[in-house]
């Protein structure tokens, strides 16, 4: 599904990315998150489904490791020594695939396939029909596991390849992570960073509401990992916690963002979990995400 002339445009930005000003890859990680946000939009618009609330706050995340930190090749996305990547919020699929597309996984002409009929991009990922995809996800919950997996894999066999898991907050609920936190911590696996999409709300209501994670940090340091608190809107922090070099410990960043960033009437509204905007709203949110 590799589409070579993205694939082409990738690596050529990755290649400037890595030798230019910091100033300048900012600006370059900005420009690429507000292509993505308006790639979500009209994708969602078009398949009248998914969830653009999630999705619009993870881009930051998702571009900035993708177009700045992860060690991968899209022409061989079975690379033995790539870095892993797993959307254990899986629900935010669309984000995932505009940056998947965006990077050369495949033509960013086939998000307007999301979700019809026989497309292989499904409401959540599957690793089988798309390239970049490291496992299915959707039951919240099982991305953490899978990831402790993949590092205890790379400590076996003495390779240096690093494990990414970005999960939701609300899914912080469900045991399994925190099953999978203390294996973490007892095994040092130093080479495993987990990233919370840290907005506040979840199906129906506010995480506060109803289950209330905090103190988070602290449980985080409690279960033995480097934490960091970090502004998930901004790149340069980040690609400062994301791009810094592993230490004897499985880090844990918590990344503050906005429900619907990007969006001024999307922000922060919970009935944006999964609700479609009319081609009105379309229409406005492009004008908001161009200026």
């Amino acid at each position: 599904m590799t589409d070579v002339s993205t694939l082409g445009h990738w690596r050529g930005r990755r290649e400037a990315f890595h030798v230019a000003e910091p100033a300048r890859q900012l600006a370059m990680l900005s420009a690429a998150s507000a292509l993505v946000r308006r790639r979500i939009l009209s994708t969602i618009s078009g398949a009248g489904l998914g969830h653009v609330g999630g999705d619009l706050s993870v881009t930051d995340i998702l571009v900035t490791l993708f177009e700045g930190v992860l060690r991968i090749d899209p022409a061989e996305p079975n690379w033995p020594l790539r870095d892993r990547f797993i959307l254990s919020k899986g629900h935010c699929a669309v984000a995932l695939y505009s940056v998947l597309a965006e990077c050369g996984h495949f033509s960013p002409e086939r998000l307007a396939h999301f979700a019809a009929p026989l497309s292989p991009l499904n409401g959540h990922p599957n690793r089988r029909k798309v390239p970049g995809v490291e496992t299915n996800t959707g039951p919240l919950g099982h991305g953490l596991p899978v990831g402790v997996g993949c590092a205890t894999a790379a400590r076996i066999r003495a390779e240096d390849w690093r494990t990414f898991v970005v999960l939701g907050d609300g899914e912080l609920q469900e045991g399994s992570n925190w099953e999978a936190a203390m294996y973490a911590a007892q095994r040092r696996l130093g080479n495993l960073t987990a990233v919370v999409d840290r907005n506040r709300l979840q199906q129906g209501a506010s995480t506060q509401d109803t289950n209330d994670l905090e103190p988070l940090a602290d449980k985080w340091r409690a279960f033995g990992w480097e934490t960091h608190v970090v502004d998930g809107h901004s790149h340069a922090e980040l690609l400062e916690v994301l791009s810094s070099a592993p230490g004897d410990r499985p880090r844990a960043v918590i990344a503050n963002t906005v429900k619907g960033k990007g969006v001024s009437f999307m922000e922060n509204g919970v009935e944006w979990h999964h609700k479609v905007p009319s081609a009105a709203q379309v229409e406005a949110a492009m004008k908001e995400l161009a200026s």
